[in-house]
């Protein structure tokens, strides 16, 4: 083996070895302990000296190895510098590669970092991905085909590159940090290969009519600048990477697919290549939030047909309680939400839960009139048989002429009894049993009654036919409703009806939802 520094000028096969490596065998004739001893000695010497020399080579070899791949590793780094000025020496970034020839096929695939967001009152999502290009530029090969030249990002701002951009895009940036999110990577026979990580926030028009009951598709559009007459955008054998192991807090990723098609525009035929995500929106959220609160209310509302019709002020109160708060959840879920014409899942929702809190609260209205209305025709009956008493008695006494002391004996007779008078005693009396002299004293306001009653139905029937229809309509209605003698009875069906049919509500609405 020779040595790099080569010391002496000569090689370490032919430098003398020291003098304990040749012995007699007449030194070792006679043995005794000493000479035991010295042999041992020499021996554990001789192998010192082996490996120091051995090591001294592997020193030098690896020092000869260092010094080579520094020689290499600069051969190498100036024949990339003269090979990529080489390359840009004469070159056209304005021109396509194969400028005037057959289109560039550039194909595409995109790895997806993370959705970020997605608004329904923006109509749009956000999603962090990247994107890699890959097409050949003859006039960037140098000649090596098994070779590959790992660039900055700068370079692609010295080569031609497609114009691409995303045609549902609203807002997208870069990532800089550190430096520019960018890479290039160039082969030997011309392949390029372009990748970029970037923010893009794209538009995604939403069907809400199930929210928040819905299944959403999202888009990726990617478009070039130049007509298929000059690049052929295509999908890769892997177009699609990532979308297994992204998250969304309110949707659940179903799947995905790719296609392409051509878009007729003015200015000519541009490739355009879509990726598609079919979204299911998670309703766990939903539930807590607005369903589960607006059950609760409705709920809340029939414990007004427990309390007594007679605690007014407790009925009112949680009936207009829970409305109230019913109109706050509606608000709330609203504010979220994009304006729009069409009624949603949860709009039916939250207004069939109004309905029925309010009708819970007119229950107490019908239960309050039928109450005191009730009290009120006891009155009205009570009076008409007063009315009609004294208007008996008044005609009694305008039968025939009557003396003072009858009138005064008629006065003075107590409550209902006959008359100590002969003449009056043969009288029969009304069948109210109405004292007589509350009659004659009310003589006169029953003649002006009666007056008041004739005028009021003669301007009566000058009314217009419509109210005179509209009351018999009414009276008709009122006269076939059937009686409510104990007003109690309302409460107990309310207690059954209400439940029974915010039950069958609720069946009917889940199973059209979610089974559709």
């Amino acid at each position: 083996m020779k040595r790099c520094d080569d010391r002496e000028g000569v090689s370490p096969a032919t430098k003398p070895a020291p003098s304990f490596y040749s012995y007699d065998a007449g030194d070792f004739i006679v043995i005794s302990s000493s000479t035991v001893t010295n042999f041992k000695n020499i021996c554990s010497l001789k192998i010192l000296l082996m490996f120091d020399l051995l090591s001294i080579d592997l020193d030098d070899i690896q020092r000869c190895s260092a010094r080579s791949d520094r020689s290499d590793a600069v051969d190498r780094l100036q024949n990339v510098t003269q090979t990529v000025s080489r390359i840009l020496d004469g070159y056209d970034i304005r021109l396509r590669p194969n400028f005037g020839g057959e289109p560039l096929y550039v194909g595409m695939d995109l790895t997806i970092a993370s959705f970020d967001a997605i608004s329904e009152v923006n109509m749009d999502y956000t999603i962090t991905l990247y994107l890699n290009q890959y097409w050949k530029d003859e006039r960037l090969g140098f000649g090596m085909q098994d070779e590959v030249l790992t660039l900055s990002g700068d370079f692609a701002d010295k080569i031609w590159v497609p114009d691409t951009f995303f045609a549902n895009d609203k807002n997208s940036f870069l990532h800089d940090v550190t430096e520019r999110n960018k890479l290039v990577r160039l082969g030997g026979d011309g392949g390029v290969t372009y990748g970029m990580r970037f923010t893009a926030t794209l538009a995604c028009m939403m069907d809400l009519h199930y929210y928040p009951l819905d299944s959403q598709n999202c888009t990726v559009e990617i478009e070039n600048g130049y007509t298929v007459s000059d690049v052929v955008m295509y999908w890769k054998d892997t177009p699609v990477r990532g979308v297994e192991d992204a998250e969304l807090p309110q949707f659940s990723i179903l799947g995905h697919e790719t296609n392409d098609r051509k878009e007729k525009l003015a200015t000519g035929v541009y490739q355009r290549l879509s990726l598609s995500f079919k979204l299911r929106r998670n309703i766990g959220y939903f539930v807590f939030q607005t369903y589960l609160p607006s059950i609760l209310i409705v709920m809340l509302s029939w414990v007004s047909f427990w309390i007594n019709h007679e605690a007014t002020s407790a009925r009112v109160a949680l009936g207009i309680t829970t409305v109230l708060t019913m109109t706050t959840i509606s608000t709330g879920v609203r504010s979220s939400l994009p304006r729009i014409s069409y009624v949603k899942a949860i709009d039916i929702y939250l207004v069939m839960c109004f309905v029925f809190v309010f009708a819970a609260l007119l229950e107490y209205a019908a239960v309050n009139y039928t109450y005191w209305g009730a009290r009120a025709r006891k009155r009205a009956k009570l009076k008409n048989r007063e009315v009609s008493t004294s208007t008996s008695v008044d005609k009694d006494l305008r039968s025939g002429p009557r003396s003072p002391e009858e009138i005064i004996a008629l006065r003075e007779c107590p409550g209902g009894r006959a008359s100590p008078l002969p003449g009056l005693r043969s009288r029969p009396l009304a069948p109210s049993g109405a004292p007589p002299s509350l009659r004659i004293q009310r003589d006169h306001n029953l003649r002006y009654r009666t007056r008041n009653h004739s005028r009021n139905y003669t301007n009566g029937s000058n009314k217009p036919k419509m109210i005179h229809a509209l009351k018999k309509g009414a009276t008709v209605i009122k006269a076939s409703m059937p009686k409510i003698r104990d007003v109690n009875v309302i409460d107990t069906y309310s207690r059954v009806i209400f439940p029974i049919c915010f039950l069958i509500f609720n069946s009917v609405y889940w199973v059209f939802y979610i089974f559709d």
